[in-house]
């Protein structure tokens, strides 16, 4: 066992990054063509979810079937922390039954604690700071699309929110230039900017937040938003509306500023009118769906990298 976390991406090296892409692609491939690896098999994984989810249950639970283990999933009015057990002694309880979490969460804080206190790997599977199983995915998307990622310019336009902050970190450990255009205000936490930008010349990418989508999105290989009423945001939504729209509504003229044959991303759920017209999210630039799937093959490989020895898995990426 690796024994590591994956709460941010950061604890992930370069190398360790390219190895669950590289695993993803290979698992991806096993299931198109029919072949299945229960390498899983006799192993547990439990499933928190404080918020409500459709993409990250399903693809896990998926995930975790295919390659033969057990999922167990859980809503936080079913565990005793419910009912006022620390965080610290569910953590305890848990890693003397199952060989890994995936936690959902409110607060990250509440996850580094977990996190802390498991004898097992703990898995972001989302907290209002980070979302890093989301950018698995997108990178594996990107790499589809365009064959490689070092060099490649990425747009992130809209809320500095958590997907955000987790990009920052992917594309800095995977050499992206990566540009990131939010109202002022709502960019991205300068500690997760920091961290970012110290890592990314090392692998050639770079870093920058600004305001002006239009220069964020000239010249991109890839366009990115995400929605900017995130749940628990709701009372916030006529504030946000008039910081947001119009001008970071990714719409058909915004993405003509991209490259011809640019993609264009989404982590979905999306609000449609609001962050992204109809005609960009079902046009040709799309690959949302793309996106959504490969959810399910990252975190595969990601559950391999973490719970088995390196000889155990190694076979899958002949």
């Amino acid at each position: 066992m690796s024994g590591k976390d994956f709460l941010t991406l950061a604890e992930f090296t370069p190398g360790d990054l390219t190895s669950v892409l590289d695993l993803s692609e290979r698992l991806k491939l096993y299931r198109a063509e029919g072949l299945g690896s229960k390498v899983l098999e006799g192993k547990s994984v439990a499933l928190i979810f404080e918020k409500p989810s459709t993409r990250t249950r399903v693809s896990f639970q998926v995930a975790i079937s295919e390659l033969g283990g057990s999922a167990i999933s859980l809503s936080s009015t079913e565990l005793q922390l419910g009912r006022g057990e620390t965080v610290e002694d569910t953590a305890h309880v848990l890693s003397r039954y199952v060989h890994c979490i995936m936690a959902r969460v409110n607060k990250h804080s509440d996850l580094e604690r977990l996190a802390r206190s498991a004898r097992v790997p703990v898995i972001n599977g989302l907290s209002e700071l980070h979302h890093p199983v989301q950018i698995l995915a997108d990178l594996l998307t990107l790499r589809e699309h365009k064959g490689g990622l070092k060099g490649l310019k990425v747009a992130w336009v809209g809320d500095g929110d958590n997907v955000c902050n987790s990009w920052t970190i992917g594309a800095a450990l995977t050499g992206i230039e990566f540009v990131a255009a939010t109202p002022k205000g709502y960019e991205p936490p300068q500690s997760v900017v920091s961290l970012a930008s110290g890592i990314a010349p090392t692998m050639g990418g770079s870093i920058k937040i600004i305001n002006d989508p239009m220069a964020a999105v000239s010249g991109a290989d890839c366009v990115i938003t995400d929605t900017f009423v995130s749940m628990g945001e709701e009372q916030e939504r006529l504030r946000r509306e008039h910081a947001f729209l119009p001008r970071y509504q990714v719409d058909g003229p915004l993405m003509a500023k991209a490259k011809t044959d640019a993609i264009f991303m989404h982590c979905l759920p999306a609000h449609r009118g609001d962050e992204v017209t109809d005609e960009v999210i079902d046009g040709p630039h799309s690959v949302v769906f793309d996106e959504a799937e490969n959810r399910m093959h990252t975190e595969k490989a990601l559950l391999c990298f973490l719970m088995l020895a390196k000889k155990d898995y190694s076979a899958l990426t002949v």
